[in-house]
């Protein structure tokens, strides 16, 4: 049953600072509104517990696109067309754009933003494992100051994360990727969108003579939460890439992480797809594509 809309409330704060300061006088009353796809979903459902919103939407502070010769550096309301439509974007950073892309149909993408999708701290979205790929920070703000955590200790536990309750993500930075890096993403759901992924998958890494120089590999829909699988990086690094080694990272993989059964899918397949994928991505490193 869809809830009673007038027992919501939502206020648009002026500016940033107001915004912070509701969440800095009232610690836990009120949740930001970006562009509301999850929490709209809820809502339609009944199931939206929280009361209190406020609209952050409005707010030119949390927008915007900045390039630098070490970064890019992205505004958490920067939505997923956005991120499709710019230049930079879809030359350094294609996962990224691919996730973009598969996250729902173009009404979502028109309105759902990357920092909203962050902070909604699910471990099936689309677009966190490549952003642990490319080795993304977050600025997190509050009314008393902001500051930079690393995306890979963002989240601790199934919804939750680091950040505090008078705090907002404000902006995404990721390192330019090397000319050099080989890109890989993979999303396994019933449809390419507008579907949860069953298997969500981003790898980069850079080769040199033949062996892994670096190499990250990150899984959505494995675990608790999204995961940087830094045991199976171990196992490659340093390595060249044959079958040997693709069956040491699988075999490594298999214990490193933990899908569970639920609506959309079985742990097993999930552990099967996952497996394989990865083999894909190594296969295509081996033969340098």
């Amino acid at each position: 049953m869809r809830a009673y809309l007038p027992g919501y409330e939502l206020v648009v704060p002026r500016d940033l600072a107001e915004a912070l300061a509701l969440l800095r006088d009232e610690p836990g009353a009120w949740k930001p509104f970006a562009g509301g796809t999850d929490l709209m979903v809820l809502f339609e459902a009944g199931r939206l517990a929280h009361r209190k919103f406020f609209s952050i939407l409005q707010l030119p502070e949390l927008r915007g696109v900045e390039e630098t010769s070490e970064h890019v550096t992205l505004g958490a309301l920067t939505t997923y067309t956005e991120v499709q439509r710019h230049a930079t974007l879809r030359r350094e950073f294609p996962m990224l754009c691919r996730a973009a892309r598969e996250t729902g149909g173009v009404a979502i993408q028109n309105r759902g933003t990357l920092g909203g999708n962050i902070a909604n701290a699910s471990p099936a979205a689309d677009s966190p494992p490549a952003l642990l790929a490319y080795d993304a920070q977050l600025e997190l703000i509050s009314a008393a100051g902001s500051r930079w955590v690393a995306y890979g200790d963002f989240h601790t536990g199934y919804k939750q994360t680091v950040m505090r309750p008078d705090e907002l993500v404000a902006r995404i930075r990721c390192p330019r990727p090397s000319t050099n890096a080989k890109q890989y993403a993979r999303k396994v759901g019933t449809r390419r969108a507008q579907a949860i992924s069953k298997i969500c998958f981003a790898g980069l890494a850079e080769m040199f003579d033949g062996r892994v120089a670096e190499i990250r590999l990150a899984f959505g829909s494995v675990a608790p939460t999204v995961v940087r699988c830094r045991r199976t990086e171990a196992v490659l690094s340093g390595q060249k890439i044959d079958a040997a080694t693709i069956r040491a990272a699988r075999s490594e993989l298999a214990v490193e992480i933990a899908p569970i059964d639920d609506v959309r899918s079985t742990a097993g397949y999930r552990l099967r797809v996952a497996l394989n994928v990865l083999e894909e991505f190594l296969s295509r490193l081996a033969a340098n594509e």
